[in-house]
């Protein structure tokens, strides 16, 4: 018989035989490391050792130390649900070979695929959607790596517009379940009288306008996640029967007497005190207990505001997928957007870029563009240049205040933490040209004329900037 090249390192008898079959009917020789008592070079030929359910770490290690200067070439094959592959990439991680990753149930053409080095699998974890580099972000990547390969419960707590699904989403697709369906409920979006029927279901008849049997959430979710966002919400009836789920794996659907199992994995979500809600008694203390294994708290976008760059590319390509236009931020624009307090989040960053490319599709976005709440302290330029030009123009009835046309330095304010004049008197230029095109009826010869300047060099400062009104010569 030929040398062994494959070492099958799996504490799961029935996965074991699953892996070994599947190898020898591709050719291979494997062995398993609980069937050897030693490795060597001189009696195997090792291409590729696989890394399954391990219950003695000690003596995986073991195992795979003893490949020897094989152990630098072979490739290394894990399963996608075994704890190893969050240590991947860690100090801890015993691997510096090439990895792969295997799926079950076991398919021969992915296998194949794989020990040949040619598999479009993940590299060497799977990708999270959470965008951001900065420390409150790093932090919570680092927590959902760290919790999804387990089925432990997970409580996220977080302020409106978070991204507390997008949380839960990640921790789905970096679990053994992306495989199994995501289902995602908004408790406090649905009466309280109907939650009931749609987490567990109904029999046809069981009430009023039950015309046929409805399978509910947890049946939808099996073998994946279920997402129950606005928890804090839940009434306390539908409290107690969640419990139940929850201790027990069990329920049943409204009108019926058969009870059913489930295999779910439970992931919460809230913008509420839950604890205070205790206090209240609004929230049970048990079933905060039995939610909350693994707190996982969002932070505020205003935390963690370095991360707007990256938050506007995300948008941008979500924008472009959708036939929209990117959008594109001055210097001076984005200095704005870092002073505002954004209470409505990242929803609200993300909506902010979708009104922005609708308004502004080929042009870079100013701070005079900026709907006026985002602008700060540009507001008072506004102003000042509101009544600059009309005095340019002489209206002067139309000024809204006569010390709005003061000229003094007094009335532009520094901003704490400095600014970049040059973008700042480009903003100040921009405002000016748009109101002097506004003012004329888009009369390019006209605009010109209010802002002393050749028609030539205007033509080229709207060129310059990006402005595209509907000019007239």
């Amino acid at each position: 018989m030929g040398k062994f090249d494959v070492l099958v390192i799996e504490s799961d008898h029935r996965r074991a035989e699953s892996v070994v079959s599947a190898l020898e009917f591709l050719g291979y020789r494997p062995q398993r490391g609980d069937d050897c008592v030693t490795v060597n070079e001189s009696t195997h030929a090792w291409r590729a050792v696989y890394v399954g359910t391990v219950r003695d770490e000690a003596e995986a290690e073991r195992q795979f130390a003893q490949l020897g200067g094989a152990a630098a070439h072979a490739m290394v094959l894990l399963a996608t649900d075994s704890e190893w592959v969050a240590r991947l990439g860690t100090d801890a991680s015993p691997f510096s070979a090439r990895i792969g990753m295997v799926e079950f149930p076991l398919r021969y053409e992915q296998l194949s695929e794989v020990l040949r080095g040619q598999a479009p699998a993940p590299a060497r974890r799977p990708e999270l959607r959470l965008v951001g580099s900065s420390g409150p972000m790093s932090r919570v990547n680092a927590l959902v790596r760290q919790v999804a390969p387990f089925d432990s419960s997970v409580l996220v707590l977080g302020e409106s517009g978070t991204g507390k699904e997008m949380v839960a989403r990640a921790i789905h697709d970096c679990s053994s379940r992306r495989d199994k369906p995501f289902v995602a409920i908004n408790c406090g979006a649905i009466p309280a009288e109907l939650l009931e029927s749609e987490l567990f279901g109904h029999e046809k008849g069981a009430f009023t306008g039950a015309i046929a049997t409805r399978k509910g959430r947890f049946e939808l979710a099996e073998g994946g996640t279920l997402f129950l966002d606005e928890i804090g919400d839940m009434s306390l009836p539908m409290q107690v029967k969640l419990l139940r789920v929850l201790q027990e794996r069990v329920f049943e659907r409204v009108g019926s007497n058969r009870t059913q199992r489930c295999d779910v994995r439970i992931i919460a979500a809230t913008h509420r005190n839950l604890e205070a809600a205790i206090a209240n008694g609004h929230f049970r203390e048990d079933l905060f207990y039995r939610l909350s294994v693994f707190p996982l708290e969002m932070p505020s976008l205003r935390e963690h505001l370095e991360d707007l760059p990256e938050l506007v590319a995300e948008f941008n390509q979500r924008l472009s997928r959708r036939g929209l236009a990117n959008v594109r931020f001055s210097a001076g624009a984005m200095h704005a957007l870092h002073g505002y307090g954004w209470p409505g989040n990242v929803r609200e960053l993300c909506n902010l870029v979708e009104r922005l490319s609708i308004l502004y599709p080929h042009a870079e976005v100013r701070v005079s563009d900026l709907p006026e709440k985002y602008r700060g302290q540009q507001v008072i330029e506004e102003v000042r240049g509101t009544a600059l030009l009309s005095l340019m123009t002489g209206q002067s009835s139309v000024m809204p205040e006569p010390m709005a046309v003061v000229t003094t330095d007094s009335l532009v304010m520094l901003p704490e933490g400095g600014l970049d004049l040059k973008d700042h008197l480009a903003d100040i230029e921009v405002g000016l040209i748009r109101q002097a095109l506004d003012v004329t009826g888009g009369v390019v010869a006209h605009a010109a004329k209010l802002l002393r300047m050749q028609r030539t060099t205007l033509v080229e400062k709207l060129r310059k900037y990006g402005l595209q009104p509907s000019l007239q010569a």
